[in-house]
């Protein structure tokens, strides 16, 4: 069973998964946990001018699968990229990091049904050419 993952215990979430042998302070994993939100920028500034930085995201998800774990990794992703579903998800499917179902994520607990995202056109396009 997985525990619910909402904004109320991400931080002990998050210290749980970390694994990070070069990690010698906080400040390290406060910086690693800061690739969440520039992820959630990166998409912001696809939504608002069309710019994709799609080398830089999968940069940042593959230093997060890394040093937290796949599972881990995904829950938090959905949990901070709420909204975004569309974006991450062609990404995670390249990257083989994309599971039928995410458990247990936000206030309401929601199981988040890979199958019911539909995938940005435009992003599939581009990854494609990788």
């Amino acid at each position: 069973m997985r525990d619910k993952l909402d904004e109320s215990n991400f931080l002990l979430y998050a210290a749980k998964h970390y694994d990070n042998p070069h990690c010698y302070d906080t400040v390290e994993f406060y910086d690693d946990l800061n690739r969440f939100k520039y992820i959630k920028r990166l998409f912001n500034r696809y939504e608002d001018v069309g710019e994709l930085k799609e080398r830089l995201i999968i940069n940042h998800l593959t230093v997060l699968y890394n040093i937290f774990g796949a599972e881990p990794a995904t829950r938090i992703l959905f949990l901070k990229l709420k909204g975004h579903y569309h974006f991450i998800k062609p990404f995670l499917v390249l990257m083989g990091y994309m599971p039928d179902i995410v458990y247990n994520i936000g206030i309401e607990n929601k199981n988040i049904i890979s199958s019911d995202i539909h995938m940005d056109d435009n992003i599939v396009e581009v990854l494609r050419h990788i």
